[in-house]
């Protein structure tokens, strides 16, 4: 019997099963696993920035957490010798209407208690001598990381501390009584006290185990990039991002530096027919099913259905996509944008159509989901591992 099962080896879980071991040694905490590494979906395949918390609505968990998240995972990073690098962030205003909404953004920035610097073009055009813009806002404590070596270094603390990990561990079943819980895989069943659920791209199939995902539904959306040649590893000093329209549910095509010293350029964000689909064509018979099955999507297509179609045209023919990058970077050509890895977006979406934009945590007497966990999860992992901590220690009294 163990204390807490945790599923899901993304970072969120593995800093939550780290955390729970350090604050409770004596206790028995498995994590299941279903693939055969950790961090092999969302964690793994995102851009590595350490973000400050510019967007987000204030007083939410999100802003919240981001902000403390920022501070957590710089001090992980010193205390277990994992390269980062605070390179700041520029967030650029190419026209008058996006100048209007970067002050609309300061502000935003001054709500979340971050400090920014409002650069004029001039400011702008000394410190990125390759970016156009109207001014900008810099926000100096955005950073990037590899977020792979951070859930590997957590995985070594926790399992060094006693933890265990089991691989190939897909959850089938959940059994539930007054006394106990049971995960049930392929190859055995586990039973504990309490289980924390960290599924990522399958939280509503985890979730609906136990009944509780008839008002919300996971769409999968892929966010493609493009590497930018060696040549061009030096084309920016800091992290380039567009001034976001309100309208849109998502940021836009951006210039990330990566910890590897290349740079990249992107995501776009186009509807994912397979959850786990990186490739370039990717189609999966019951995930799409799933997709079309639900009023949710539907609505929210008839919201959003022309924001869509540009990102599915940009997609699949590149000038539209190189043309997103050229309103700030216009030296960047054609040939400049070659293959990168792709990932896939986690998105909860509410019956009536509505992106939740914030924390989405589902209960039982015996067991927590965590439903939603929107970007910038990566960077919050750390205090949202810790909010998950409090809330298993308060079932677990007694």
């Amino acid at each position: 019997m163990h204390d807490i099962i945790i599923v899901g080896g993304g970072i969120v879980g593995i800093s939550t099963a780290w955390q729970l071991r350090r604050r409770h040694p004596g206790k028995k905490i498995l994590l299941l696993e279903k693939e055969p590494r950790l961090a092999l979906h969302q964690t793994a395949r995102n851009s590595g920035v350490i973000h400050a918390g510019v967007y987000y609505q204030p007083g939410s968990l999100k802003a919240r957490f981001c902000k403390q998240g920022l501070e957590d995972t710089i001090d992980f990073c010193r205390q277990h010798g994992i390269p980062y690098n605070q390179c700041g962030k520029l967030l650029v205003a190419t026209s008058a209407v996006e100048v209007q909404r970067m002050e609309q953004l300061r502000e935003r920035c001054r709500q979340n208690g971050l400090d920014v610097v409002q650069l004029s073009r001039e400011e702008l055009r000394e410190r990125e001598p390759n970016i156009r813009g109207e001014g900008a806002l810099l926000v100096e404590q955005t950073g990037i990381v590899d977020y792979l070596k951070i859930t590997e270094a957590m995985a070594e603390q926790f399992v060094s501390l006693g933890g265990q990990i089991a691989f190939g561990a897909e959850l089938t079943g959940i059994g539930e009584t007054t006394k106990e819980i049971v995960a049930q895989t392929e190859q055995r069943e586990f039973k504990g006290r309490f289980l924390i659920a960290c599924a990522g791209l399958m939280a509503d199939r985890i979730a609906g185990l136990q009944g509780l995902a008839d008002d919300f539904r996971i769409i999968p959306f892929r966010g493609e990039y493009y590497r930018l040649p060696p040549a061009l590893n030096t084309i920016v000093n800091h992290l380039i991002y567009p001034i976001p329209d309100p309208a849109m549910p998502f940021l836009g095509v951006h210039l990330t530096r990566m910890i590897d010293g290349s740079v990249t350029v992107g995501p776009n964000a186009v509807l994912g027919w397979k959850r786990e689909g990186y490739g370039r064509l990717n189609f999966n018979v019951w995930d799409s099913w799933q997709i079309l099955n639900y009023p949710g999507f539907w609505k929210l297509c008839g919201e959003h259905w022309k924001s869509g179609m540009v990102e599915m045209k940009n997609a699949w023919f590149k000038n539209g996509y190189l043309g997103e990058v050229k309103k700030y970077c216009p030296q960047i050509t054609l040939g400049d944008l070659l293959p990168c890895p792709a990932g896939v977006r986690a998105q909860a979406v509410l019956r009536d159509g509505t992106l939740v934009h914030d924390f989405l945590f589902k209960q039982t007497p015996r067991s927590l989901h965590i439903c939603n966990a929107p970007s910038p999860a990566a960077t919050s992992a750390i205090p949202i591992g810790e909010y998950i901590c409090g809330i298993a220690e308060q079932r677990l009294v007694g």
